[in-house]
């Protein structure tokens, strides 16, 4: 159960490595830096990193069929065709957020399968604990804010392959609870709430990512552990990780075979930052 071949790639140093996203086209795995504001692209191919400053610190991006999208501080943005490192990428406003306070910031976000792309806020002080977090819904040029719960930092979101089971995460320290819900593809809705990690076995959870298999694959951040769970929420595999603050994972590589990882460095670490590959 907990044996992998677990590698660090690359020489990259990110305060907060969020948002791995795999572009099979690019045979490339792109993510985050919130607090640095800057987006990464790793080629495992041939080892090439680019890096771009963003305007906002983005907590998610997702490629759909009409270009990268990225959720910020004040809304949803596009970003130009990414295929040349350039320090300024072209960055256009898509969608105004209307934050329930101030101090607010997108947080972790996932397409499902239709193309549209949802994304939760969190308040950036995250010690506060306020329940001021929202789950928004970006489509045909629109931000809707569905009718779920109030959160406190949304996070773990996944949907199943069939598209018809979305997860939800909070990762708060207070919460550390995973949802599924059943979520009808035509309407884009969620519903019929219920709980499906009570708690993980150590740590709390963060980003996610759904298997070929229908397994939801669970960061345990602050234990240093991706989990995965089947289905019917039983746990069946635990894979520990050189680093304690496993942020979000995501398949990829040529054959949509290998995990990648992303992991926030904390304050008081040396100046390092890891990723993993290679999870059989």
């Amino acid at each position: 159960m907990t044996h992998a071949h677990v590698e660090r790639i690359g020489n990259m140093l990110c305060q907060v490595g969020e948002s791995p996203v795999w572009h099979s086209q690019h045979q490339a795995l792109y993510w985050t830096d919130i607090p640095a504001r800057q987006l990464w692209r790793y080629e495992p191919g041939n080892g090439a990193i680019d890096q771009w400053s963003l305007p906002e610190m983005a907590g998610c991006i997702a490629m759909r069929d009409d270009g990268w999208l990225a959720a910020m501080e004040t809304g949803i943005f596009s970003l130009s065709d990414l295929t040349v490192a350039d320090p300024a990428p072209a960055v256009q406003l898509m969608a105004t957020v209307m934050h329930t306070r101030s101090g607010m910031r997108f947080n972790d976000g996932r397409c499902d399968r239709q193309g549209r792309f949802w994304a939760g806020t969190m308040l950036k002080d995250m010690a506060a604990g306020a329940s001021v977090g929202r789950l928004y819904r970006y489509a045909a040029g629109e931000l809707a804010m569905p009718v779920v719960e109030p959160m406190i930092v949304p996070n773990g979101m996944a949907f199943s392959p069939d598209g018809r089971r979305m997860y939800l995460s909070d990762s708060h320290p207070s919460r550390k609870m995973v949802w599924v819900y059943d979520y009808d593809p035509e309407t884009g809705l969620p519903g019929n709430r219920r709980v499906f990690i009570e708690a993980l076995p150590a740590g709390r959870p963060d980003g996610a990512a759904i298997d070929q298999d229908g397994c939801y694959w669970i960061c345990g951040n602050e234990a240093g552990r991706i989990y995965r769970y089947t289905p019917d929420g039983r746990l069946d595999r635990s894979v520990q990780l050189p680093v304690p603050r496993v942020a979000m994972c995501a398949f990829g590589g040529r054959n949509l075979d290998t995990l990648f990882v992303t992991s926030i460095r904390p304050a008081d670490a040396a100046p390092d930052a890891w990723m993993a590959r290679s999870l059989p």
